[in-house]
């Protein structure tokens, strides 16, 4: 088992070389701190604790700033914790980056999800409305409340609340590509949460350290050469129009002295 920190930038999508559309999100990983080593002669079981993104002292307090100096790292605003990791692979004040997961490996992203307000049953359960018709008078109701018996609302009965804003996994998604230039993992699919929301990435609980074989991806690079080319031809063939142009006001201007004697034979 193995997790990193990031935030949600958004959706895209990439081409493979054999034509195949991928729909990925973007997730920019900035480097994580480990923060704490919790061992199970200390805490009762293992994990470690991942700091990510720095703020100011002055947005932080005295607890939370001695915290993190331990790992001899600056305040930062999230603290995670993953279970389930080898402790003896980390040591205190480690950074991790993008480079922690690899091409086709399947993961678990886990993201508070979006908000969507007080939401009645058909929204929030997909329950059936009601007949449309005029003399129905139940058309988007919540329908029946329980039995007669025990003279009140059952537990767990599905009414209308308060929708999303909860924690919320999506599990078996596989990594398109890692890019270490630009600190960003693509995922395939949507993960939960809003953009520039903290999302967390960690190895599948179903399908363990399973890495896929992937296509290669199109990319696109900007050849410096062609452009220079360009800007050459165009300043070679400026050239040429301007000394174009010059040899014609010359031409104009020798044949302007004798078209004025014609002119003026005429006139006598």
């Amino acid at each position: 088992m193995k997790g990193i920190l990031g935030k949600k930038i958004g959706m895209t999508q990439v081409f493979t070389k054999s034509g195949k559309l991928i729909p990925v999100t973007v997730i920019e990983v900035q480097p994580n701190v480990v923060t704490q080593i919790k061992t199970v002669e200390t805490d009762g079981y293992n994990a470690i604790q991942l700091g990510y993104e720095t703020i100011k002292p002055k947005n932080s307090n005295k607890p939370k700033m001695g915290h993190t100096k331990k790992a001899n790292t600056e305040p930062k605003r999230f603290l995670r914790e993953i279970r389930g990791v080898n402790i003896e692979d980390y040591t205190l004040g480690q950074e991790l980056n993008a480079s922690v997961f690899t091409k086709g490996e399947i993961v678990d992203v886990s993201g508070i999800s979006k908000g969507k307000g007080f939401q009645g049953v058909i929204k929030r359960h997909n329950q059936s409305r009601g007949p449309m018709g005029h003399g129905s008078q139940y058309h988007r109701g919540v329908g029946s409340l329980g039995t007669m018996l025990p003279m009140h609302v059952l537990k767990g009965k599905k009414l209308p609340g308060h929708m999303g804003n909860v924690l919320t996994t999506v599990q078996n998604l596989e990594v398109v590509d890692v890019d270490l230039e630009n600190n960003v993992i693509l995922v395939k699919g949507n993960v939960p949460g809003p953009k520039k929301s903290l999302v967390m990435i960690r190895t599948s609980v179903k399908k363990g350290e399973k890495v896929n074989e992937m296509e290669e991806l199109i990319t696109y690079e900007v050849v410096e050469d062609a452009k220079e080319e360009v800007v050459t031809d165009t300043e070679e063939t400026v050239e040429e129009t301007v000394a174009e142009q010059e040899a014609a006001t010359e031409e104009v201007t020798e044949e302007t002295p004798e078209a004025l004697e014609s002119s003026e034979e005429v006139s006598e």
